[in-house]
């Protein structure tokens, strides 16, 4: 269970989901309003907070009761244009870059004697074609999604045929998992006969293969002048010794043999066919990725559940800057932390700012040690940072070179844990202020990136711990036009999975209701929503470049009045002209 290796959210075998970027609490122009949080653009330019995203898209053909589905290239009324990313097998390359409503994987499906929409109609009329029994149901990339394909992966039922892709993606595994293979052996084999070596050389060979003279001593030039294959024919005289040379041989066989069965059964594996749900022939699964960096309505937290929206990226040269011109990366709003009262992010803050300051004096007493080569000032910065216990426990008695070493590490700033409910108290903080060379109150003369000008009062600055949530605007921006609408209300859907539109709830009827703002919502109540007879006459006008339309019975109050009918009340409308 040890670490052995750092991997995308780990520094030195812990657990690292964030980053530490230099602070600012103070307003600025508005832009940190309610919990908005204002970032440099050195976050976008060094990729503070750049994450890469895989999505995953799957589809299946699956046995109809008019006969298969079939992933194919072949799809009815789709230009070349649109199959440029396509293989032979109607499946899309790997290395492809898709956008929005791209196909991935061509599928046709067989369909029963529909009829045709006059569109259709005219277009056979025109063309001459027949009817193709099959229609697309590709699977396309959904709205607002781009990226590029970085793995394509094909399943087939047992029995089933292979296509061209689903072989070639077989070859490269069986091509991967054979290198793999020689690899272990490779390193089986050195192993082995590193040992081999240090059995039996210096020892005398009682017989041996051709050309080794029995009673010889075994040398560095003997085991080079055979092949290693040979080296096992060495006979030892020595019995004990003889059978630690056969338990290695032994040893050497099983393990060579175990490798070659896993391997076979590692391609048995992939061979094999796949056991998919009832009724699917074939599945293919196809993954996207994408390359996201922070942009304003991102989602963006500190430790404290202090979180807020980016509303705006700022220039470097125009954020505000300390007095050694450093620019700070965040600026945060001050008023987000007294009436929340987790007045921890602004402990942490100071903490930062010394641990900072302490590894800027290490790195200085590093720049002088090359300079002179004179390691006290390095040890007297270290003493500082990591207190006179800490100092001769840990760095007391190393040498030079990994005194430096630790030194080094640490130039960015002094590592700090501080436990839960017996973290670091006022006095502690104030410590490792003065100690780093600070003001104990934390605060810092800070200058006005516009007009270079300083800000009336000092500010609190440090570094904090900021993560990127995973709510970012790319993946919640959604407009539609026309879209699928609910069978019952004939309202449309709601939501972005499902292409929806936006509510008009009761709370915004009223909002209209209180403007007088009556034609506005007049259509928003019926041709926007559920008036059936109304939005096919709005389409119409607008085709015929009309725009007058009339407003009918909205489809929900139907539903209403089905309902009164169901407690046992008839209620019927009765049209004006009827009434006269």
């Amino acid at each position: 269970g040890e670490v052995i290796a750092d991997g995308p959210a780990t520094d030195m075998g812990e657990l690292a989901l964030g980053k530490n970027v230099l602070v600012a609490f103070m307003p600025w122009n508005g832009y940190n309003f309610e919990d908005s949080i204002l970032i440099s653009e050195r976050i976008l330019q060094d990729d503070v907070f750049t994450s890469i995203h895989i999505e995953e898209y799957e589809v299946a053909a699956r046995d109809t009761k008019l006969g298969p589905e079939e992933i194919t290239r072949d799809i009815p009324n789709v230009g070349e244009e649109a199959l440029r990313n396509l293989d032979e097998a109607g499946i899309v390359y790997i290395g492809a870059e898709v956008q929005a409503g791209d196909i991935l994987v061509g599928k046709i499906t067989p369909k029963g004697e529909s009829p045709m929409t006059p569109e259709e109609k005219l277009l056979r009329a025109i063309f001459g074609e027949k009817a193709s029994d099959v229609r697309d149901t590709s699977l396309r990339l959904p709205p607002g999604d781009f990226g590029t394909v970085v793995d394509v992966r094909v399943f087939n039922r047992h029995g089933v045929d292979k296509d061209e892709r689903a072989l070639q993606i077989e070859r490269e595994e069986v091509e991967r998992l054979a290198r793999d293979r020689d690899d272990e052996l490779a390193i089986l084999e050195r192993n082995i006969y590193a040992r081999l070596k240090s059995l039996i050389i210096g020892k005398a060979a009682v017989k041996g293969p051709k050309g080794v003279k029995a009673g010889s001593t075994i040398t560095e030039e003997l085991l080079d002048a055979l092949s290693r294959g040979q080296w096992w024919q060495l006979a030892l005289g020595e019995e004990a010794e003889a059978q630690a040379v056969e338990a290695l041989h032994a040893q050497f066989e099983a393990q060579k043999k175990a490798l070659v069965a896993r391997f076979e059964d590692k391609v048995e594996k992939v061979r094999r066919g796949d056991d998919l749900p009832p009724g699917v022939m074939k599945m293919v699964k196809v993954f996207v990725a994408v390359k996201r960096k922070l942009q304003a309505g991102d989602k963006v937290a500190g430790r404290h559940g202090n979180k807020g929206v980016i509303s705006k990226v700022i220039p470097c040269e125009d954020m505000p800057f300390l007095a050694d011109g450093t620019p700070v990366d965040v600026v945060l709003n001050p008023l987000g932390v007294p009436s929340r009262m987790n007045v921890g992010q602004i402990l942490e803050t100071h903490m930062g700012w010394a641990a900072r300051g302490l590894g800027v004096k290490i790195d200085e007493a590093l720049q002088q040690y090359r300079r002179s080569g004179d390691l006290t000032p390095v040890q007297e910065a270290m003493r500082l940072a990591y207190g006179d216990e800490a100092y001769e426990d840990a760095l007391a008695g190393r040498d030079e070179a990994s005194f430096v070493e630790a030194a080094e590490s640490v130039t960015k700033g002094v590592p700090i844990a501080t436990p839960v409910f017996d973290g670091a108290k006022e006095a502690d903080v104030n410590d490792a202020l003065m100690r780093a060379g600070f003001d104990v109150s934390g605060q810092s003369v800070v200058y006005d990136g516009r007009t270079g000008e300083r800000f009336a009062r000092p500010v609190t600055v440090g570094m904090k711990y900021v993560l990127k949530l995973h709510h970012l605007v790319d993946d919640k921006i959604h407009a539609r036009s026309t879209g699928p609408y609910s069978l019952v209300t004939q309202q449309p859907l709601g939501g972005k999975a499902q292409f929806g539109g936006q509510r008009l709830g009761e709370m915004e009827v009223w909002a209209l209701e209180a403007y007088g703002a009556a034609y506005t919502l007049q259509e928003m109540l019926t041709v926007k929503s559920d008036d059936v007879a109304g939005r096919t006459k709005v389409y119409e006008s607008i085709v015929k470049g009309e725009d007058n339309f009339e407003a009918g019975v909205p489809e929900s109050f139907n539903v209403l009045v089905k309902e009164v009918r169901g407690l046992g009340l008839n209620m019927e409308l009765l049209d004006a002209e009827e009434d006269e």
